[in-house]
């Protein structure tokens, strides 16, 4: 069962927020005014009287108690900074199994929490970009890849495994051997846009037939940079969704910007401890 966490942040927000107020407007002013009519009403008023009269009830002293942390937290999480953690290999060697990240949740623009409306533009991704975003076909999944096609662009990639923007080749240049799932891999330096990254290819994994898409406006072509282990702008299918759009990561669907590591924590267990040697910006 997937748990909205934004929905019962909110909601967790408002039900305190209302104790509170209904505190401040009713309660409270019912307090004084029996503690003021007790003490009119005796010569010498017992303290512990007036404390008990005085009390607030219990739930309101929760509401009160979490309602600022629990404010502070929707607010950083829904317009500023968002953690999440990687749980694929699909960004290898850019972000590790384990790698928690930060997100930033003001690079494309505020939204409005639960809701997710757009409501005030402050940026566009920007090819190269590492985005979060939800999986279309599955709005309740987080994904993670790196931006490679803007609207607008046409993108091909090669049975060489080359990758082609608007018809010409993105520069990659070969750095050596990497650990692979099939045996061996290679790694490449890539340049995708101002954006420079590394990149891994599996040498014994078979190429597939050369492939073009279209991007329509208001939509983007994500990949992964471990690019034979990715499922990907390349591979995603829905019936729902029309030809033309098969594929592509709507505007709606955007998360933010993920722009550091601030911790790895491959296997959380009490014996494998969080470790900060991946700690540094994305990029």
């Amino acid at each position: 069962m997937s748990i909205n966490f934004p929905l019962l942040l909110v909601l967790a927000v408002l039900i305190s927020g209302v104790l509170v107020l209904l505190d401040l407007l009713v309660l409270a002013p019912r307090r004084r005014a029996a503690v003021s009519a007790y003490e009119g009403s005796v010569g010498q008023p017992d303290q512990s009287v007036v404390d008990r009269l005085n009390k607030e009830p219990l739930l309101v002293e929760y509401g009160k108690s979490f309602f600022p942390v629990l404010a502070i937290v929707l607010v950083l999480r829904s317009f500023l900074v968002e953690p999440f953690q990687i749980p694929s290999g699909s960004m290898k060697p850019t972000l590790e199994v384990g790698d928690f990240i930060l997100v930033n949740k003001f690079a494309y623009g505020i939204r409005l929490p639960v809701l997710d409306t757009k409501v005030i533009e402050v940026g566009e991704p920007q090819r190269g970009d590492v985005m979060v975003f939800r999986y279309p076909s599955d709005p309740s999944i987080n994904y993670i890849k790196r931006v490679v096609g803007l609207p607008g662009d046409h993108i091909r990639y090669g049975s060489d495994k080359r990758l082609f923007v608007n018809g010409a080749p993105i520069p990659e240049q070969l750095l050596g051997k990497a650990s692979g799932v099939l045996g061996s891999a290679v790694l490449y330096r890539e340049q995708l846009g101002d954006v420079e990254h590394l990149i891994r290819k599996e040498t014994r994994r078979n190429a597939e037939p050369s492939r073009e898409w279209v991007v329509p406006e208001g939509h983007y072509f994500m990949m992964g940079d471990n690019r034979d282990n990715s499922n990907d702008s390349r591979y995603w299918s829905d019936p729902q969704i029309a030809d033309e759009m098969q594929g592509m990561v709507p505007d709606e669907n955007i998360v933010g910007k993920a722009f550091a590591v601030w911790m790895s924590w491959p296997e959380p267990k009490l014996q494998n401890l969080p470790n900060f040697a991946r700690v540094g910006l994305i990029h």
